[in-house]
């Protein structure tokens, strides 16, 4: 079937570039549009209580004064602004040169905060708030420049790799067109359902790259099984449908096989995970589309000019494979004792690794970032607390103009106050007045003290939320520190006690909520894997009829998963190679888990089915995978470093989240292409002999009518 529909796409070809020309001038507009309405949350459940408070805390009309990052005068002009304000000096901090930190260390109003803003903008002076949502848009800012930073560093890698495994112009180019219009159409079908779902910010780098990864590499086995049969007899339209009818076929079920995999994020139980499950089922499908449409076109379009630009040969470089080939089918157990001590030296670590997505926000931002040394500064002057507070968010029976409610809010303060490591508590009734008093403010504002007004709105939406009332409790520890996750445990127990009976009450914040997504995830992360570990094993039993295979093809992606996370560990983890020592990010990291057992089909099925072939011939095992190796190991490790290239521009992103994704995908591509397709595949398959395809057994097939596994197709490496 794949190899009519191949035939047809390549017989009215014109018609299929046509179409793909309009597909693309629409899509185009939208991907470059594709940030617009892409999210920072999607970390909740929305049923929570830590999602209701903070619901309510967004109705305020005010958020306290915070502090504010001049940038662009100096420290001596800033103090002069904050003179002029009537704001101490004290309270004018130096970050760096032209960087100047005004922090209410001695509390100021929002006229004078006002007056300093006002006169640092008559002198073109950068302003910017010191709290949580101007972090958050902070890192968000970074996430969406990361892909603009890492495709030109990616795209010239590919097309030189490109090159050197095809060795003409015309050959290297194809893989590339294909990838990026699949790329480009995937991100234009995010722009679209980014409007009608919750999907995060982080898509427009996992779609793109791994639409463009897995294009290049799907792409490659096609036209390279084209140019085989091409050789064999010139015929443009046999070697098309044949080309689509093997290696075709197996790039649409390893396609799937990762769409399934990705999919397995559903499990993860809130809208973040489910947005990157969707995300990455729509780059898998626009990377399908496009090598089983665009591909068959061009390639018919190209026909025996497909080998245009050709380029001098690299004889030496094709003669590794034979002689790695020969020495593990004649060594079987010693390619098993080196590939099994490879992955297990990292994978010693891999069972320290602690996942965790930050509440201090300002962590995901460099170093050398003003944002996060303001934040840094902040929190060392107000506390470690200060810019992540937990919210206490109480709807009371009775409203703001009843002295009950204020007596209630009172009690709550006290009871916050008197905890262990709580910094300080902000509170309506910290404003200086009796309950009596603040009800009386807040019935009649004409009549309340200058200023009160102001400061009520950081605590209380009397106009449109009367009953709902917010406490601020700063902890003495970071937003992350186990004593404040303990602290918001105590709270989320305690607060009702507290209360009057009928009082609905949530406690939110970022620690809070983030603690939720953490604990969430890492219950729901063994379910995540298992789940795509038995895709895994259902895609190769269906592919090689090896119930023995697809086992021993499961527990080595067990093992690659493990010694990723031990090089994890001791990267990101531990602060290796210069990064900052932080647990890696449990919005990331199960990601690269989930893609490795889904990639690693493609390279699994491509070798077994070659090793099979040979088999079925009366190749001994020994012989048959050494045999499978010498003509697929420069295809495998090749196409493995193609997808490296991509995954390693995340590089230059000033997030570590995303340099975390990049050494784990690389670290996890590597060892599987190199380790374990070239030593631990091969080598036990020599090792088991007869049993290795158990139960599927050696066929005498006729030489002029092979039988082929379902999957069967197969790439040839570049001919000399």
């Amino acid at each position: 079937m794949l190899a009519r529909w191949a035939r047809f796409c390549g017989r009215w070809r014109y018609l299929v570039l046509a179409a793909w020309a309009v597909l693309l001038f629409v899509s185009l507009p939208m991907a470059n549009n594709v940030t617009h309405n892409l999210s920072g949350s999607g970390f909740e459940d929305p049923q929570s209580s830590a999602v209701w408070a903070d619901t309510q805390l967004a109705h305020l009309r005010g958020r306290g004064i915070p502090s504010l990052l001049i940038e662009g005068p100096d420290l001596s002009q800033v103090r002069s602004f904050a003179a002029a304000a009537g704001i101490s000096g004290k309270d004018v901090r130096r970050v760096a040169a032209g960087q100047t930190l005004l922090v209410p260390v001695q509390p100021y109003s929002f006229a004078q905060a006002a007056r300093v803003r006002s006169a640092a903008a008559r002198a073109h002076a950068r302003v910017r708030s010191v709290e949580e949502t101007a972090v958050g848009q902070g890192v968000l800012h970074d996430l969406k420049s990361t892909l603009a930073a890492s495709l030109p560093i990616a795209l010239p890698l590919v097309l030189l790799l490109l090159l050197l495994v095809f060795g003409s112009v015309a050959s290297a180019a194809l893989p590339l067109i294909v990838a990026v219009v699949g790329s480009i159409l995937a991100l234009g079908v995010i722009d679209v359902l980014e409007d009608y779902v919750v999907l995060s910010s982080y898509l427009t780098d996992i779609v793109s790259l791994l639409a463009l990864g897995v294009g290049v590499d799907y792409a490659l086995f096609i036209s390279s099984r084209f140019r085989q049969e091409l050789r064999a007899d010139g015929d443009a339209d046999r070697a098309l449908g044949e080309a689509m009818r093997t290696a075709g076929r197996s790039v649409l079920y390893s396609g799937i096989a990762v769409a399934l995999a990705v999919a397995t994020l559903v499990i993860g139980g809130n809208p973040y995970w489910r947005g990157v499950a969707l995300g990455g089922g729509v780059a898998v499908a626009a990377v399908l589309l496009t090598t089983h449409t665009l591909l068959p076109a061009l390639l018919r379009l190209f026909g025996r000019r497909i080998d245009w630009g050709r380029l001098p040969s690299f004889r030496r470089l094709g003669r590794i494979w034979p002689a790695i080939a020969r020495s593990v089918g004649r060594h079987p157990a010693r390619a098993m004792l080196i590939g099994v001590l490879l992955l297990g030296a990292p994978a010693i670590f891999g069972l320290q690794l602690t996942i965790r997505t930050p509440a201090n926000l300002a962590t995901l931002l460099p170093r050398t970032d003003p944002l996060r040394k303001a934040a840094d500064m902040q929190m060392h002057s107000l506390g470690a607390g200060a810019i992540f507070p937990v919210v206490l968010a109480m709807r009371l029976p009775t409203g703001a103009t009843d002295p009950a409610t204020w007596q209630a809010v009172a009690r709550v303060v006290s009871k916050a106050a008197a905890l262990p490591d709580v910094h300080s508590v902000g509170s309506a009734t910290g404003l200086g007045l009796t309950p009596p008093q603040l009800a009386q403010a807040i019935a009649r504002p004409a009549l309340a003290p200058a200023g009160l007004t102001q400061g009520l709105a950081s605590f209380v939406n009397a106009k449109d939320h009367p009953h709902v009332v917010i406490v601020y409790v700063t902890p003495a520890t970071g937003a992350d520190a186990p004593a404040t996750v303990q602290l918001v445990h105590t709270l989320q127990k305690d607060l009702a006690g507290w209360l009057p009976s009928g009082t609905r009450n949530g406690v939110g914040g970022a620690t809070a909520l983030l603690d939720g997504f953490n604990r969430l995830t890492a219950a729901r992360l063994p379910w995540i894997i298992g789940g795509v570990a038995l895709i895994a094993f259902l895609i190769l039993l269906l592919a090689t009829g090896s119930l023995l295979q697809s086992l021993l093809g499961v527990v080595f992606d067990g093992l690659v998963a493990l010694a990723t996370a031990g090089i994890l560990v001791l990267t990101v983890q531990r602060g290796g190679f210069g990064l900052e020592a932080l647990a890696p990010d449990s919005s990331i990291t199960p990601l690269i888990f989930v893609l490795l057992f889904g990639l690693s089909m493609d390279y699994e099925v491509f070798l077994l089915h070659r090793v099979q072939e040979k088999w079925r011939e009366g190749l001994a095992s020994a012989e048959a995978a050494a045999s499978g190796l010498t003509s697929t190991g420069a295809m495998i490790t090749g196409a493995g470093i193609i997808m490296v290239v991509v995954f390693v521009g995340l590089i230059s992103s000033p997030l570590e989240i995303m340099q975390t994704l990049a050494i784990g995908m690389t670290s996890a591509i590597l060892l599987d292409t190199w380790v374990v397709r070239t030593l631990l595949v091969p080598g036990s398959i020599a090792l088991l002999g007869r049993l290795a395809f158990w139960p599927w057994g050696r066929r005498d097939t006729p030489q002029d009518t092979p039988q082929q596994p379902l999957l069967a197709g197969h790439v040839e490496p570049r001919e000399e």
